[in-house]
This record gives structure tokens, C-alpha cells and sequence, in this order.
């Protein structure tokens, strides 16, 4: 039997494991993670080893105390930014093509769309709004200054994925302070609250595109997969979204059953684009598996964008 394929019940007595009323599994997850990080590329796709990483992983979700956190990069993953700059193409010849971004953070993903469209497409109107239910990030993405080093909101080197040119066209400033230009914060509006509240449809109107990444795995499975279908409700019909940063198992239900269709463009780039997601894997919660395409399912598991409903 495969280790991935411990029957649920057994794998969740050993997260719940108690010696002297304290779970070894934290320490035993944070010592193979110490182990992955150093492992070989080449060793870790080894199946037995795959298999084992894909075990522990289940053992890291059960084990989690999920909380919300901020944490997040400018340009994190260039492949998505590209699939939106595509997709947004047909409606950007007759109208401002409508994009809200969910779980907004401190800005760094609503500034990095917007500076992306823009390269592609230097003429395109878009009509942007941005959600969190975290006042302190709102008001940081709304001010759009950051710091060079460490952020301190979200405790991540924001810029650490982008060039130097890209640092000098993005924002104003030298040194350690960097202030957004102008006019890439122009035409996005900001807005406080939780990206599962029904009422969020009629706060923001039916959109082209919803961009819903890396939040939902900090919720517990059964609350991301409510609020995911009603996110799924923010887009007009044939409208497309991106969800990353989700339990797999939860979004590929939710796909189903909900009859959305798997885009296969840029998929496997997608996949492998966030690699801080990837080097977290497997023994961090929010971690994200290797792609997989022994697996049957595997065009909709590892799809991170969905086109949902049919255009009228």
C-alpha cells in the first residue's frame, strides 16, 4: 500500500497522537522538513519518495492549526500573470475589462496584474477592485509604499522576485522606501470585508475575472469550500477564475461539482510558477504537490484557472 494511501481515519489518530499530552507530529513534520529542503530534486521525485512526501502532507493538513496569514511577493508567479493578460485580451478591445482580487494583502498581487496588463496591453482600461478582510494590509495596499527589505505586515522580502528593472518601472523612490507610480495605482478601488460574504456580488458586480489566491488553505476545509462556491458567484457567465493556494481536494470537489472547465493553457507553468508554495511541500499545510500525471484527474487537480458558467 502506498503511503499516500493510508486509510483517513488511521492517518488522522496519528496526527491526533498524544505522548505525555504533546503531539510528536509537529516535531516529527518540522524534522522532515529540515530533511526535504536538502533532498536531491532528483531523489525526491523518486516514487517511494514522492509517495512518502505525499503521506506526510496529509499528515501536515490534519495536523495544521490553520490562521490567516499575509504573506506574499510582487510577480510571484509570472505564468499566472500571463494567463490573465490572455484571457483579458477579448473584452479589453470593447470595454475596461472588470478584475476584483480577493484576499488582496498588502496590494502586491492587485499592483502586479495591473503593471503586467498594462506591459502587454499598453492601451487597456481595467476596472479593479481589491478585497481583504484585514483593515492594517488594505490601508498598507492602498498607500502602495513598501520597503526594499523585509515587510514588516507580511514578513516576506516583497520584492524579492522582481529585476532591478522591473523594481525602477514599478515604483518611485530609492534606497529603502518605495512608493508606487501613480499611475499604476490609478482605477483600483479598495474595499474592506470578507471575500466569502454573500453581499460581496452586489458590493462589486459580476466580473470578467476573479483572482482568488492563497488564502483559502488557511481555512479549514469544509469553510474554504463554502466560501469558494461563493466566490465562484462574483463572475459573470464565462467568466474566469484563479484559485491557487487551496487544498487540492477541495478545489477539484468544488470544480466538479460545480461543472467549471479547466483551462490547460500555461497549466503546468502555473503549477510549478509559485515556488514558494512548492518548497513548502509537503510538510507545510499550504505546501503544493508535485503535478502528477499518473493521476487520472490531474488536467482539473493541478488546474489553477476556470473558466465558470457559459457567456450568453
Amino acid at each position: 500500500m502506498r503511503m499516500d494511501g493510508m486509510p483517513g481515519a488511521m492517518l488522522e489518530t496519528v496526527a491526533k497522537a498524544r505522548m505525555l499530552g504533546k503531539s510528536p507530529v509537529g516535531a516529527w513534520l518540522r524534522l522532515h522538513d529540515w530533511i526535504w529542503r536538502r533532498l536531491p530534486r532528483s531523489i525526491a521525485a523518486l516514487r517511494p519518495i514522492d509517495s512518502y512526501g505525499r503521506f506526510l502532507h496529509s499528515l501536515a493538513l490534519l495536523h495544521a492549526d490553520r490562521e490567516m496569514y499575509l504573506g506574499t511577493f510582487f510577480f510571484r508567479n509570472r505564468s499566472e500573470l500571463e494567463l490573465i493578460g490572455r484571457l483579458s485580451e477579448p473584452a479589453a478591445r470593447r470595454r475596461p475589462v472588470k478584475i476584483a482580487v480577493l484576499g488582496c494583502s498588502n496590494g502586491a498581487e492587485v499592483y502586479s496584474i495591473r503593471w503586467t496588463l498594462r506591459a502587454m496591453q499598453p492601451g487597456v482600461q481595467l476596472a479593479m477592485q481589491a478585497v481583504d478582510i484585514s483593515r492594517s494590509a488594505l490601508e498598507c495596499a492602498r498607500e502602495g509604499v513598501y520597503s526594499l527589505g523585509v515587510s514588516e505586515l507580511v514578513r516576506e522580502p516583497i520584492c524579492a522576485m522582481m529585476t532591478a528593472e522591473e523594481i525602477r518601472e514599478m515604483f518611485d523612490g530609492d534606497g529603502e522606501r518605495l512608493a508606487v507610480k501613480p499611475w499604476i495605482k490609478e482605477g483600483i478601488t479598495w474595499h474592506a470585508g470578507d471575500a466569502g460574504d454573500p453581499r460581496m456580488r452586489d458590493a462589486l458586480g459580476p466580473q470578467d475575472i476573479v483572482v482568488a489566491n492563497r488564502f483559502l488553505c488557511h481555512l479549514a476545509p469544509p469553510d474554504a469550500e463554502r466560501c469558494l462556491r461563493r466566490i465562484a458567484r462574483l463572475l459573470a457567465p464565462g467568466g474566469h477564475l484563479f484559485v491557487s493556494g487551496i487544498d487540492l481536494d477541495v478545489r477539484t470537489k468544488v470544480a466538479r461539482e460545480l461543472g467549471w472547465k479547466p483551462l490547460p493553457d500555461l497549466l503546468e507553468g502555473i503549477h510549478e510558477g509559485d515556488r514558494s508554495l512548492r518548497a513548502d511541500w509537503p510538510c507545510k499545510y499550504w505546501g503544493l504537490e508535485p503535478l502528477d500525471k499518473t493521476r487520472p484527474d490531474w488536467g482539473i487537480r493541478y488546474a489553477s484557472a476556470f473558466q465558470v458558467g457559459e457567456k450568453g
